[in-house]
């Protein structure tokens, strides 16, 4: 199955789903806007991912930068720890991002991202918008907050 649509990176500027490949939340980056997206805190993601490397083989992995291969990155990005580590175990490059795959997935579905009013008032206070242009923008989006919040921001840079 491997994962063909696979997300970049949080921190490259993908999509939650990226957060399959991020490092533990133990520093100010662009992780955090992602984890408040979905609803989770920094303690939540860590035991998702923690108990997800116990119930499968991206639990591996002991020489890789965190110790596991939950915490590794994307296999397009080169990463001699965790290749030489997917290579030890034996596991295949469509067997990690499949596993990538399922771990996103679960990340997702623990999360309770904000209701869309919770979201249109977050971008009209941010913004400095009526919330009826909130919800032109959001919906505009498709309800994807981050886009929202990525297009207000060109509109202010627009603006000055």
């Amino acid at each position: 199955m491997a994962w063909d649509d696979a997300p970049s990176h949080i921190c490259r500027g993908g999509d939650v789903r990226g957060l399959a490949f991020c490092c533990p939340p133990v520093k100010p980056c662009p992780i955090m806007g992602a984890l408040k997206e979905v609803g989770l805190t920094p303690q939540e993601f860590l035991d998702i991912k923690e108990k997800f490397a116990r119930e499968t083989r991206l639990g591996e992995g002991p020489a890789t930068c965190f110790g596991s291969l939950v915490w590794c990155c994307k296999t397009s990005k080169p990463c001699p720890l965790r290749d030489m580590t997917l290579n030890q175990i034996g596991m295949s490059e469509e067997e990690y991002m499949t596993l990538k795959n399922e771990l996103s997935e679960a990340v997702l579905k623990a999360g309770t991202p904000p209701t869309s009013n919770e979201a249109v008032f977050a971008l009209s206070q941010t913004f400095n918008i009526n919330e009826s242009e909130a919800e032109k923008v959001l919906t505009d989006c498709n309800n994807d907050l981050r886009m929202a919040v990525k297009l207000l921001k060109l509109k202010q840079l627009e603006n000055k």
